[in-house]
């Protein structure tokens, strides 16, 4: 498996699918963080939070089970949580038949461990037309493994982190890195970045006002930033 895997590494669509998940690894890792400090305030310990993580790898279904399994439910009730969260992979399975359909069974079991929302976007964006096409599997490949190594390396990073966070920073913790984790899977461009930056800036400059108005601040000034660059692009095409 690593020999092949190794071979396909010097492919150059394994590599064109690693470049083109590259840019989409923070946001994946920011959520990965958040799922990471979540199984760890579950009250699971390090080594079983992190067998999940590898057996389950899927940060929906992982999440929706915790408070199940930290409340002690039935293991059918959680077995039927994760199933009922992860239907969407039967359509993606679907999706993904015209293009994997003739490969043997062993290799596509192996192909739907790694599926998930962001490869599934980014593979139906490159290949749109439901047909093979030459470099298929390496292009997946090659996505599904930044995905996987930024998924699992920030999902234990927040595991082994979270058990060091006081438990009264829990819900609020975590809840601010699901907003990062947001913020984050969106600056994907020069003038996305000058806005979050702006955005943070004025936030914290504006941080004395009452009711949390500096987070309108915030907000006026990254769309003012937004509005500019809009203005300013056509000139500078000009």
């Amino acid at each position: 498996m690593h020999v092949r895997m190794r071979a396909a590494a010097r492919r150059p669509m394994f590599r064109q699918g690693a470049r083109d998940c590259r840019p989409l690894a923070v946001g994946i890792a920011a959520w990965g963080l958040v799922a990471g400090v979540a199984m760890s305030k579950s009250g699971m310990g390090i080594p079983l939070a992190i067998l999940m993580s590898v057996l389950v790898s899927a940060g929906s279904s992982q999440v929706a089970a915790l408070p199940l399994i930290a409340g002690d439910a039935p293991m059918w009730v959680v077995w039927a949580t994760v199933a009922c969260v992860n239907l969407r992979f039967l359509v993606f399975s679907y999706q993904y038949r015209p293009y994997f359909s003739h490969l043997p069974r062993g290799k596509r079991v192996r192909l739907s461990y790694f599926m998930g929302d962001t490869l599934f976007a980014l593979f139906l964006r490159r290949y749109p037309e439901p047909r093979r096409q030459p470099g298929q599997v390496d292009y997946f490949w090659g996505a599904a493994i930044v995905t996987y190594v930024a998924w699992q390396a920030s999902v234990i990073a927040g595991i082994v982190a979270g058990h060091a966070i006081p438990p009264e920073w829990g819900i609020g913790f975590a809840g601010t890195m699901a907003l990062l984790a947001l913020a984050c899977s969106l600056l994907r461009t020069r003038s996305t970045w000058i806005a979050g930056i702006v955005a943070a800036a004025a936030a914290v400059a504006a941080y004395g006002l009452p009711l949390r108005l500096n987070i309108v601040v915030a907000i006026c000034a990254a769309v003012a930033i937004g509005v500019l660059a809009q203005h300013a692009r056509p000139k500078a095409a000009s």
